[in-house]
């Protein structure tokens, strides 16, 4: 075998080794862009993030507006075997909360999307949300706990609050009051990159 051939088998070989791996995003409205334009939204600026950076991955974002954990659950395991993802976040839970359903079935819901993660190799990212008082102190309370609960008991990366740093600020936020608007998308990004960046590997 000539050199020439050796060093072009190596670089192919190369080549396959740092071929792009898969972020799949599973979200609701806050990651599908609601109300802006779609290359003013969060996971937008996510992907020319991780070009810039040079990490080896591609983002593919299932999120639709009005997604519940059941919704996303049902979703996932045709997107796992489809796209085979290293990474999985799930950004689900503000719709459950938001229509008062129950945090058991929330609960239940994203440990089995959890699980089916992990059982398809893949690092899981939870993004957790809150809701404003009145929705009922106890509610709202119990509703953070399971997105820490969870996190803990699965041993999983969190990021605790996708509003944190500006969810006080009414101008961070469309006229619904509830969707950032597309100058606080860098913020979004910026809390989710910091759960985000441990579970990504450099070639």
């Amino acid at each position: 075998m000539s050199k020439i051939l050796l060093s072009l088998i190596l670089l192919v070989v190369c080549a396959c080794s740092q071929a792009a791996q898969t972020i799949l995003l599973v979200g609701d409205s806050l990651s599908a862009g609601f109300g802006i334009a779609q290359e003013q939204s969060w996971p937008v600026l996510l992907s020319k993030r991780l070009a810039a950076e040079r990490y080896p991955y591609t983002l593919v974002n299932i999120s639709i507006s009005g997604e519940t954990t059941s919704g996303g659950l049902s979703r996932l395991t045709p997107a796992l075997q489809q796209h085979r993802p290293k990474v999985v976040i799930i950004a689900l839970g503000a719709n459950d909360g938001l229509r008062g359903l129950s945090l058991e079935q929330m609960r239940g819901n994203l440990r089995e999307m959890i699980q089916q993660s992990q059982t398809n190799r893949a690092r899981v990212l939870l993004v957790g949300m809150q809701l404003p008082p009145n929705y009922g102190i106890d509610y709202a309370r119990n509703f953070q706990h399971v997105f820490a609960e969870i996190s803990r008991q699965h041993k999983i990366a969190l990021v605790p609050f996708l509003f944190a740093g500006f969810a006080a600020q009414r101008d961070a936020f469309q006229n619904d009051g509830l969707h950032p608007t597309a100058a606080t998308q860098a913020k979004l990004l910026d809390n989710v990159w910091g759960g985000l960046q441990p579970l990504l590997k450099k070639p």
